[in-house]
């Protein structure tokens, strides 16, 4: 009898992982090391590495995945201008004379960074520095504080735009084609970011009010738990709130709305994004003088308007004067926004902001797209040694149908995010199982965003959550490591309750890609 090469495999994997060898190298050598052995063992076919150089190509070609660099760039941009500071103090006098209205700030500004940042570490360092010790002060439980803080961080994950669901639009859009493959089928459906998008948005904004609902509770259960502010400083004005608030917002409807109005793509859409954020850091670092970012900002916006409206193409022979002078001006608003653009780089370098952006941008990139090669490497492997249906015969074989498939993916991937990286459980697993249970009649939308809150669980189950790590590192000391995981158990089971919900309504993931798209 011959050894399960595909089952010693992934094991051999998930011991290498947490012995805590970089992942990408991780996934290389584990394959390398058993597509020998099953070449020994004569499982294991050398030429199906051949297909491998087509997958790197595919790979570094894919459309979709140009707009992680620059997401990852807006993010950063926006953690290291300390944006999210002015925001947290705002909705915190806002919201401070509330019970718990200190936790419900941090959720909401939690939800905007996620939506104009989509990076957790930078949300949970920034409110875990922050508001936490503001909490703290005010009498709040530092369970529930520190509870509060990593889960708010996490928000970046389901509400877009976001990295994971980048990622997770590409890997399912794949599965989705192999499923109708082998159903015969030759004129395929994809899945698109912007649906993926357009699915998690109202989710994302559902455990917002979850949480929301839960703190409230807490506040009226056990008001020492989470008190109003005794000596709040004087509430906001209009002007200030929409100082801080305004801002981004506008930049999340810039990206969001160009993705789901089908005006740009996602790639296109991040370059927006990123750009915005440069402006909005700009801003900040001006001191005052900020009627060039403004008019950049303005030139820009007339510049998609424009666009939309008559774009401006005077190589045509038939361009008539009218064509001439709104070129003139679409010529003028171009050199407006380069300007506003190249000031903001300068500013950005003299506030020695910009060149920890880039390496931030650079070291996160590389990381996520090292991951992603290297797991083709691994499943190109994986397959051959029979893993895809050995996965197959798993599933059909449980009990309770395509239900009780989904129930077992769905606690493998809860397990796996207690050691694993969303990154990893994304491009490693995910393409083993998908495929099946989209044979199994799920709908491949719905699927997306119960995965999607599922990997977002796995940023605060201990013990390798990185949110309790990011909070961990900013948390005052006489928060203790065992405060931080026992926070963060009640909002665990606000997660999977979140799943459940989605589960038993799909039409709360399904709804509005449908009206879109």
């Amino acid at each position: 009898m011959s050894l399960p090469l595909d089952l010693l495999m992934f094991a051999a994997l998930i011991a290498a992982i947490l012995i805590g060898y970089p992942v990408s190298f991780t996934l290389a050598g584990v394959a390398t090391l058993f597509a020998f052995l099953g070449l020994v063992t004569g499982q294991f076919d050398m030429g199906l590495l051949g297909a491998l150089a087509q997958r790197v190509f595919g790979l570094m070609t894919n459309t979709v995945l140009i707009a992680i660099p620059l997401f990852v760039f807006m993010g950063v941009v926006l953690e290291k201008s300390r944006i999210a500071e002015d925001l947290l103090e705002t909705a915190g006098r806002l919201f401070g004379t509330l019970r718990g209205g200190l936790g419900i700030s941090v959720v909401l500004v939690g939800a905007l960074l996620a939506a104009s940042t989509g990076i957790v570490g930078a949300t949970v360092v920034a409110m875990g520095m922050i508001a936490l010790p503001t909490m703290l002060r005010n009498g709040y439980d530092p369970k529930l504080a520190s509870g509060i803080v990593c889960t708010s961080g996490t928000l970046g994950q389901i509400i877009p735009p976001s990295t994971l669901l980048i990622i997770l639009s590409d890997v399912m859009s794949n599965a989705y084609q192999q499923a109708q493959f082998r159903e015969g089928k030759f004129t395929i459906e994809t899945i698109s970011v912007g649906q993926i998008f357009a699915a998690a948005l109202l989710p994302g904004l559902t455990l917002v009010g979850i949480y929301i609902v839960y703190l409230l509770a807490k506040a009226w259960l056990s008001p020492a738990s989470a008190p109003a502010l005794e000596k709040a400083d004087h509430a906001p004005g209009r002007v200030e709130i929409a100082a801080a608030i305004l801002p981004p917002v506008l930049l999340i409807i810039a990206v969001l709305g160009s993705i789901l109005g089908g005006i740009a793509t996602p790639g296109e859409a991040a370059s927006v994004g990123a750009v915005g954020a440069l402006l909005m850091a700009s801003a900040r670092l001006a001191g005052g003088a900020k009627r060039l970012v403004i008019a950049g900002t303005l030139a820009l916006a007339l510049l998609a308007l424009l666009a939309g409206v008559h774009p401006v193409r005077l190589q045509r022979d038939d361009a008539d004067l009218v064509d001439w002078i709104i070129g003139a001006i679409a010529t003028g608003l171009v050199a407006i926004a380069v300007a506003a653009v190249v000031q903001a780089l300068v500013r950005a370098h003299r506030a020695d902001v910009l060149k920890p952006v880039m390496s931030s941008t650079l070291s996160v990139t590389a990381m996520i797209f090292a991951t992603i090669l290297t797991a083709s490497v691994f499943s190109l492997v994986f397959r051959g040694l029979g893993g895809d249906a050995r996965v197959e015969e798993i599933l059909s074989n449980m009990p309770g149908g395509p239900q009780g498939a989904l129930v077992f993916v769905m606690a493998l991937i809860f397990v796996l995010g207690f050691f694993l990286d969303f990154v990893e459980i994304s491009v490693i697993l995910l393409p083993l199982v998908a495929p099946v249970l989209i044979l199994m009649g799920h709908d491949p939308v719905w699927l997306s965003i119960l995965i999607a809150i599922n990997l977002q669980t796995s940023f605060l189950t201990p013990p390798f959550g990185f949110s309790l790590f990011y909070l961990r590192g900013a948390a005052p000391k006489e928060v203790t490591t065992g405060m931080i995981y026992r926070g963060v158990l009640p909002f665990i089971a606000l997660q999977i309750g979140a799943i459940g919900l989605i589960w038993m309504w799909p039409q709360i993931a399904t709804t509005l890609p449908k009206l879109v798209f």
